[in-house]
C-alpha cells in the first residue's frame, strides 16, 4: 500500500498556489475588494434592497477571477481534455479542493456560491451525456465561457428529498404546428435563476406519484412567458439567489426534452457521487483550517500568565477534532480513489455508501470544528471578525443540499443490512 500523493498532483497544488499568489490575492487586496471577506463580507456581498440577492460587484469581481482561472487553465481542469480541462478524476479534485478550502476565505475559493479557481462544471458533462447532437452544439460552448447558465429545478414546496411525489405536469401539446410541452408546476431552491439563461427542470410525464419512472427533464428558457421567480429565500448565510419559482402554462418545443423521455431521474442523479466527495473534501478542509487557527490563537493567548493551550479544556475537543479529520482524509481519499477505479454506473452500486459516510460526516464535523473554533477564541470567534461564523453558516447548508444526511444515512443503512448494494444479492 502507498498513500504517498501522486507526484504530478503536488506539483499542480504548488502550480495552484502560484496561481493564487500571483493573480489572486493581488486582486484581493486591490479596490477594498477585502470587504467581501472581512467583517463586511454579510453586507458587502447582499444587495438588501434587491430580495437579498448578490450585488452586482461581488458577482462580477468573482467573475474576474474565473476568467483569469481559465486563461491559466485552471478553471476547467476536473473536465475532460475535449473541454480543456485536465481529465481531473475524483481523487484529484478531493485533494484540490480539501486543500483550496484549508486556506481559509479568499477570492480562491468561495463555495457560497459554489465558486473555485478549479470549477464544478457538472452541467457540461450532462449534456455530453445525455443532450441530443443538437443539444451539443448549442449549449455546451456557452455553459464553458459562462454565456449560458443553467439552473436546476428539481425540489418543489411540498416535495424536498422525495422527487417521486412531484407536482409538476409536463403533457404533450403543439403549438403554432409545432409538437412540444406544457409544464406547469412550482420549484424550490432554484439556485442562480437570477443570472441562468435556462432551468434544468424535472417534470413528470407518465406515471403515478411516487414511481421514480415517469419523470422527465427538459431546458426552459429562463425568460419563457409563464416562468416567474416568486420569491428569493433568505437563508441563514446572505445573499441568497435561492427563488421559488412558478411555471404557469409554460411551452417549450419537444427539442427541450433532455435525456430519455420518463426518465429524467438519470439525468438528476448523473453526477450526485461527484459532487458529494468534492463537497466532503472541501468541509474537511474547512475544518482543518478552523482547528489549525485555534491552535495558533491558544498558543498566543495567555490569560492568567499562561497560555490558553495549556488548559485541556481547550486541548481535548482539538485533540478530537484533529483525529477526525486524520481518519476522514483517508476515507475520503480512497473513497475518491476507487471511485476512479470503476465507471460512473458502478459507483451508484458499489460505492453509494462510502461517498455517503464521506459526505454527511464531514459536513458534520466541519460544522463542529467552526463552533469550537468560535469557543476557543471566545467574544473574537463569535463575531464577524473571524470568519469561523462565516464557515459554520455556510457549512451547516452542506447538511441539507446535497442529499440531507439523513438521506445519506439511509443509503449507508441500505447497503449496511444489504437492502442495497452488492451484499444484497448475498441475501436472497
Amino acid at each position: 500500500m502507498n498513500f504517498n500523493l501522486p507526484d504530478d498532483l503536488v506539483a499542480y497544488l504548488a502550480e495552484l498556489d502560484n496561481f493564487i499568489a500571483a493573480e489572486v490575492a493581488p486582486l484581493q487586496a486591490q479596490d477594498d475588494n477585502e470587504r467581501f471577506f472581512d467583517h463586511r463580507r454579510e453586507w458587502a456581498r447582499t444587495d438588501f434592497e434587491n430580495g437579498g440577492l448578490p450585488r452586482h460587484e461581488w458577482e462580477a469581481l468573482l467573475a474576474k477571477v474565473r476568467h483569469r482561472a481559465d486563461l491559466a487553465g485552471h478553471l476547467r481542469s476536473a473536465l475532460p481534455r475535449e473541454f480543456g480541462g485536465k481529465d481531473c478524476g475524483n481523487l484529484w479534485m478531493a485533494v484540490i479542493r480539501e486543500h483550496l478550502a484549508a486556506k481559509g476565505l479568499g477570492l480562491h475559493n468561495d463555495l457560497q456560491n459554489e465558486h473555485s479557481i478549479v470549477a464544478n462544471n457538472p452541467f457540461v458533462l450532462v449534456i455530453r451525456d445525455f443532450g441530443t447532437p443538437h443539444q451539443r452544439h448549442e449549449l455546451t460552448p456557452g455553459i464553458l465561457d459562462e454565456r449560458i447558465k443553467l439552473a436546476f429545478g428539481l425540489t418543489e414546496p411540498d416535495h424536498g428529498s422525495d422527487a417521486t411525489h412531484m407536482e409538476t405536469r409536463a403533457v404533450p401539446e403543439s403549438r403554432g404546428g409545432r409538437p412540444g410541452w406544457r409544464i406547469d408546476g412550482e420549484k424550490m431552491w432554484t439556485t442562480g435563476m437570477h443570472v441562468a439563461t435556462h432551468c434544468l427542470t424535472f417534470a413528470r410525464t407518465s406515471g403515478n406519484d411516487g414511481d421514480a419512472a415517469g419523470i422527465s427533464a427538459f431546458l426552459v428558457p429562463a425568460q419563457a412567458d409563464g416562468v416567474k421567480i416568486e420569491e428569493y429565500l433568505w437563508t441563514f448565510n446572505m445573499p441568497t439567489d435561492h427563488p421559488r419559482v412558478s411555471f404557469t402554462n409554460v411551452w417549450v418545443s419537444e427539442d427541450a426534452l433532455l435525456g430519455p423521455l420518463d426518465g429524467g431521474l438519470s439525468v438528476a442523479q448523473h453526477f450526485v457521487h461527484e459532487n458529494r466527495i468534492r463537497q466532503a473534501a472541501s468541509s474537511l478542509g474547512a475544518a482543518d483550517y478552523c482547528i489549525r487557527e485555534s491552535v495558533k490563537y491558544a498558543r498566543t493567548r495567555k490569560p492568567f500568565g499562561q497560555e490558553l493551550a495549556r488548559n485541556q479544556g481547550i486541548q481535548f475537543p482539538l485533540v478530537e477534532l484533529a483525529t477526525q479529520v486524520e481518519m476522514l482524509r483517508l476515507l475520503i481519499r480512497k473513497t475518491a480513489w476507487e471511485m476512479d477505479q470503476m465507471p460512473k454506473p458502478e459507483v451508484e452500486r458499489r460505492l453509494s455508501d462510502k461517498v455517503a459516510m464521506c459526505n454527511f460526516w464531514a459536513n458534520r464535523l466541519c460544522c463542529e470544528a467552526a463552533d469550537t473554533a468560535m469557543q476557543v477564541h471566545g467574544g473574537i470567534g463569535y463575531s464577524r471578525h473571524k470568519p469561523f461564523e462565516h464557515i459554520y453558516r455556510h457549512h451547516r447548508r452542506y447538511r441539507i443540499t446535497e442529499g440531507a444526511e439523513e438521506i445519506q444515512k439511509r443509503k449507508v443503512a441500505g447497503f449496511l443490512f444489504a437492502y442495497m448494494g452488492p451484499s444484497k444479492e448475498m441475501h436472497r
